[in-house]
């Protein structure tokens, strides 16, 4: 069992933990890619789009080029092309992606004890936008674009952990993990001696599979949020 007394902060991941982004990318894919995908099924969908988007963010270009490049490659895929202008409007729909209806109530209950901290694989005016989705102003947010890289790169979270000492004076060893992929949190935090936290909303989605063994397993924000409240 966590000590959830133990933590000043706890570190987010954004995509999949407090915003839906399976589903904003399920919606931006078919409104880009039309009757072209009429007939795959959304799982398909998303696993074509992981594995694509994992391969577009090394070398690093900003989160807009990734996903218009995974539009790209994932059409590509299926047997047609892209134009520039699908490329473009997939690589902004990020500002469209939804919160998930329990995250702003469990982050305001969340706040009243911890500093909280998003490490998200995005670029800054992207995260803006989702943070204002979100109705919350974070303590701290570091971004792939302030690091140069994506998670699961581990230096995304040695930066961090540098900048919330910095900034929060909280050091690592008081920092909690809270996020949704195995392949881009778990993994890599717990490479490095971190407690985490999983928010299983569904499975792999969108994200390649991947093995980690977090610490605690919650089905969603909410009842993260009462867990810590009762401790």
């Amino acid at each position: 069992m966590v000590d959830y007394n133990a933590y000043d902060a706890l570190t987010f991941d954004c995509y999949g933990t407090l915003i839906d982004w399976e589903s904003g990318i399920l919606a931006g894919l078919r409104s880009v890619f039309g009757d072209k995908v009429s007939d795959i099924a959304d799982a398909e969908l998303l696993e074509k789009f992981a594995r694509h988007e994992h391969e577009a963010e090394v070398p690093y270009q900003g989160y807009r080029e990734v996903l218009g490049l995974t539009c790209r490659l994932l059409a590509e895929e299926l047997g047609f092309a892209t134009t520039p202008e699908q490329e473009a409007t997939f690589g902004g729909s990020v500002v469209d992606w939804p919160a998930f209806p329990d995250s702003h109530d469990a982050l305001v209950e969340l706040q009243k004890k911890y500093k909280l901290v998003v490490i998200t694989n995005c670029d800054d005016d992207l995260f803006a936008a989702s943070a204002r989705r979100l109705g919350i102003t974070f303590d701290e947010v570091i971004t792939a674009q302030q690091v140069g890289s994506y998670k699961p790169n581990i230096e995304n979270f040695h930066f961090a952990h540098e900048k919330i000492e910095r900034t929060l004076g909280i050091p690592k060893d008081r920092i909690l993990h809270v996020a949704q992929s195995l392949f881009h949190d778990h993994g890599p935090a717990k490479s490095i001696g971190m407690t985490t936290v999983h928010i299983r909303r569904r499975g792999n989605g969108a994200a390649p599979a991947a093995a980690a063994t977090p610490d605690e397993v919650f089905p969603d924000m909410a009842s993260f949020a009462q867990a810590v409240a009762s401790a």
